[in-house]
C-alpha cells in the first residue's frame, strides 16, 4: 500500500555473463600422449574417451579447443597445466584466447 511520502524506484539492472574464452593445446613430438590425456583427466574434467578424442586431435591437426571458460578459470587451468608439464619435463604448450 503506498503512502503519500513512499517512493518507488526502478532498477534496471541486468546480469551480464562473463566474457568466454578458449584454451588451445598445442602439438608437439615430445610431450607424451599419455600425459595429454591425464591433464585433461585430471585439470579440465574431461572423461577418459572423450580425453582420447582430443589428444587424438591435437596430435593430427596440430591443434585443437580443450575447453570455453571465463578467462580467471581458464588462465588457472591452463597455468597448472603448464605446471605440471615443466615439472615432468614436457615443452608442452597452451594459450588462452577469446572465443
Amino acid at each position: 500500500m503506498a503512502t503519500k511520502d513512499s517512493v518507488k524506484e526502478r532498477t534496471n539492472s541486468r546480469i551480464k555473463e562473463p566474457r568466454q574464452y578458449n584454451v588451445v593445446m598445442y602439438n608437439d613430438d615430445f610431450t607424451s600422449m599419455e600425459f595429454v590425456v591425464e591433464v585433461l583427466v585430471d585439470i579440465f574434467h574431461k572423461d577418459e574417451v572423450t580425453a582420447q578424442a582430443i589428444m587424438l586431435n591435437v596430435h593430427k591437426k596440430g591443434q585443437a579447443v580443450v575447453g570455453k571458460y571465463p578467462y580467471d578459470i581458464a588462465s588457472t587451468k591452463v597455468s597448472t597445466a603448464l605446471s605440471r608439464a615443466k615439472a615432468s619435463g614436457y615443452p608442452f604448450r597452451m594459450t588462452v584466447e577469446e572465443a
